[in-house]
């Protein structure tokens, strides 16, 4: 029987409903490739890993995962090096049994190179709903008779096995490899076609398989057939009739340049049945090595009505075209390298980070993101069109994504944060994303593969580990889909969550009528009406004046007064304890010199001036259990320390971070009756103090000199008739590892984010998009870092980023 485990999670809203069904383990021995990337078919056969070509996934990755009545089919190659067998492994959702096969193909690596690990050769898997037959391709790269030049796969350039009629329901005693149709002899599972006729000019040169079902029923899959630069998606359709499969449908193919295109060029994305058509979604990647594109370029959109996709192509403005198309032009929806201004050779990066979907509604999303390598700057996009609207959005407001996946009107983004599954969601046809799950205990995952339907989402992954053999487990996710034609629900604020009394909360809801329109939406605090708003996005602002529980809902009103009512959420404010400083950023102004406390080198002194992210101050909590000590914590360097006692008092601003239990690194927080405050160290009385002689010390003194003012960044302050912008920057999580995600707030018009190191020397330079900027892949070092924030009136903020 399968292991089945229920873990903690955080629903962001009752609105959405998400949650955990089911976490099963598939098997301990999948294989990775855990050695290092070779650039060579002729490097050696590691002693010490499975070295590998492009990446180390090879299991729970691609078309590895389908779903079938109430079974979920997973694809896997067996660990470790020595082993590499196809596997296929079927999970009863019902019994929670599971089953697994194993094939006497193994993987065959990097052009044939068994000891070579290579990425793309994914096992790509599909059921047939009318005949119940099981269809697996797998391990393919483009392979053709003379790739790999040696001509060792001159007769195994294609890879394609399949099951006997109505197998994918056969109880599990049954569910065996005997089930699989044999080839050219005993035990040999691997056809070099699809209906049993070699024809090499059809079947060679293919990578990316992905199955997909239409509405009737009809199984598909697509491939790539060609190149990276030189290519396109090949589809066929399976006739459960005659168990046969179609010719291939040739979306795009080889060779653009030889029917009048200046070059040859090849796709990057997807094509897939869904919102009731068969659609693509691509990016291209051109033969031309001398303009700006490193790589891919553009935003490519096509559907077709025509539940075959064998005619009836046409572009997003429903202009028709022919197929194979050779023009990509005609498809064209938008060009993101026009977000970015360079004009040299190789300089736009578009790699990765592309997908596109469509709402049962029509609303179609594409996503990317663009690198402008040569100013140093990233932007995500997100272009999307509502159903019925004629002509696309583009938004860089969008926190950035790997993969979009739909359904009902909803679209989600699903992926790992540090190593949990995490899950965005937005209405159809918005840009409104906002977390609805993430798992915060449990164990931790490398990878994996997302697989939505009905309703559900099947996380497929790769546990963490280490070696050549490694654990699979399958979550299963009710996505808590809401099929109603009229629809309100709150995106904030967070069910559940605790706000502060007297600081201002926006309260924002969705809304859509499938059927009509909406003529206003009714926000309702603790069964009162507060406010109205009539368009969308549907906001008020709100100010909680008491503490205690507080109830919120939306109702949404129709152009006929008929209404539907958000579920009802709870938030707790709160009242913070008067010596209670945490969660916010201050200067500390001295009551009786007017004095800046000022982080300089290891220095602690004082300034005239309050501006600069050198006076800006945090107080940690340092979370020494039963006292309510504090760290005081400089945003461009570390900790206060204090030295000496009271014959040789001193001051030392350290390059530790917070939290900190050390004896001399934890403060007292006393609030005085004048709205003031001391800094007393641990136990004895002597406090944080601006000597008459100008330095910065500890006394028994409380005069004053003691006292200091905090004034929050995110308040204006004056001083010497110069009015400082209320700033607040967050980073979390801070520590960080290699992603991260810089909040801003206060800041309006960002033009500018760089980082620097301890040394001063520039690593990392981007323009956000909105009121966060997400961080990867940078490849940054152990270390503190000083982020710098530019505004557009070219004021200047500060704040500090450690790297793990």
């Amino acid at each position: 029987m399968s292991t089945i485990l229920f873990l903690l999670f955080v629903p962001c809203s009752l609105l959405a409903q998400v949650t955990l069904e089911k976490e099963v383990k598939i098997t301990d021995i999948a294989l990775h490739f855990d050695g290092k990337k070779v650039s060579s078919d002729t490097a050696p056969n590691s002693l010490t890993g499975y070295d590998y070509a492009f990446g180390p996934q090879i299991s729970a990755h691609g078309d590895c995962i389908f779903t079938y009545k109430h079974y979920v089919f997973m694809t896997w190659y067996k660990g470790g090096k020595e082993n590499r067998n196809m596997m296929l492994t079927r999970y009863n959702t019902e019994t929670g049994t599971k089953k697994t096969i194993e094939f006497p193909h193994k993987h065959t690596g990097w052009r044939n190179v068994w000891y070579i690990g290579e990425s793309h050769n994914t096992i790509g898997i599909g059921v047939s709903p009318l005949d119940g037959t099981i269809h697996l391709l797998f391990d393919m790269h483009a392979y053709t008779r003379t790739r790999p030049s040696n001509g060792s796969l001159a007769n195994d350039y294609f890879r394609y096995s399949y099951s006997k009629k109505n197998a994918a329901d056969l109880p599990d005693e049954e569910f065996t490899i005997d089930q699989f149709v044999e080839d050219s002899g005993a035990g040999d599972y691997t056809h070099l076609s699809l209906n049993g006729v070699i024809d090499y000019d059809a079947f060679s040169e293919f990578t990316y398989p992905q199955f997909f079902l239409n509405t009737q029923g009809d199984l598909f899959f697509s491939m790539r057939k060609g190149s990276s630069s030189n290519g396109g998606y090949h589809f066929a359709k399976y006739d459960a009739n005659t168990s046969t499969w179609s010719n291939f449908i040739k979306f795009a193919d080889r060779n653009a340049k030889r029917f009048g295109e200046p070059y040859n060029w090849g796709m990057y994305g997807r094509l897939q049945f869904v919102g009731g058509k068969i659609a693509i979604g691509f990016q291209k990647r051109l033969g031309n090595t001398n303009d700006r594109y490193s790589h891919q370029n553009g935003f490519y959109f096509a559907y077709s009505d025509d539940q075959s996709g064998q005619t009836g192509w046409k572009n997003y403005k429903g202009e028709s075209f022919t197929t194979p198309l050779r023009d990509a032009d005609k498809i064209l929806v938008y060009e993101p390298g026009d977000l970015v201004t360079t004009t040299q050779r190789n300089q736009v990066y578009m790699v990765g980070r592309f997908d596109w979907t469509i709402t049962e509604r029509g609303d179609v999303h594409l996503i990317g993101r663009v690198r402008d390598d040569e100013n140093n700057i990233t932007k995500n996009v997100h272009t999307f069109k509502k159903a019925g609207d004629t002509e696309f959005t583009t938004s860089t407001d969008f926190i950035g994504g790997n993969r979009l996946y739909t359904s009902g009107n909803n679209i989600y983004m699903i992926r790992l944060n540090s190593g949990r599954i995490y899950i965005e969601q937005s209405l159809g046809g918005t840009n409104n994303f906002r977390k609805v799950y993430e798992a915060t205990s449990g164990k931790q995952f490398s990878h994996g593969r997302a697989y939505v339907s009905n309703g559900k989402l099947y996380y497929y992954m790769m546990e963490q580990s280490t070696g050549d053999q490694r654990p699979l487990y399958l979550h299963i996710i009710d996505l808590g889909i809401d099929d109603s034609p009229f629809q309100v629900s709150l995106i904030s604020p967070v069910n559940n969550e605790s706000y502060e009394v007297d600081k201002p909360l926006e309260i924002s809801a969705e809304a859509f009528n499938n059927n009509g329109s909406v003529s206003k939406v009714e926000f309702i605090i603790n069964n009162q009406v507060f406010e109205e708003d009539t368009t969308s996005p549907y906001t008020v602002n709100y100010t909680p004046d008491t503490e205690g529980t507080y109830a919120i809902k939306a109702i949404a009103y129709d152009e006929n007064n008929a209404t539907v009512s958000s579920q009802e959420i709870n938030i707790e404010v709160f009242r913070r304890n008067v010596n209670d400083l945490s969660g916010d950023i201050y200067r500390l102004k001295n009551v009786a010199t007017g004095k800046y406390l000022t982080s300089s080198g290891s220095s602690i002194i004082t300034s005239d001036s309050g501006e600069g992210s050198d006076k800006e101050w945090q107080l940690v909590k340092a979370q020494v259990p039963g006292f309510d000590y504090y760290n005081i914590d400089s945003e461009v360097r570390g900790i206060i320390r204090f030295t000496g006692g009271a014959s040789n008092p001193g001051l030392v601003s350290t390059n530790f971070g917070a939290p900190n239990t050390d004896v001399d690194k934890i403060w007292r927080v006393i609030a005085n009756n004048d709205g003031s405050f001391s800094f007393a160290t641990r136990t004895s009385d002597r406090y944080l103090y601006h000597a008459s002689d100008g330095t910065m010390t500890h006394s028994s003194n409380t005069d004053d000199r003691s006292k200091w003012q905090a004034i929050s960044t995110s308040q204006a302050l004056s001083t010497n008739n110069n009015t400082l912008n209320a700033s607040l920057i967050k980073i979390y999580p801070n520590p960080a590892n290699d992603r991260f995600t810089i909040a801003f707030k206060n800041i309006n018009n960002i033009k500018d984010v760089e980082i620097y190191s301890i040394l001063g020397k520039r690593v990392y330079q981007n323009e956000p998009n909105g009121s966060d900027l997400e961080v990867e892949g940078a490849n940054f070092k152990t270390g503190v870092y000083l982020v710098k924030v530019i505004a557009d009136d070219n004021k200047v903020y500060h704040t500090k980023l450690v790297i793990k």
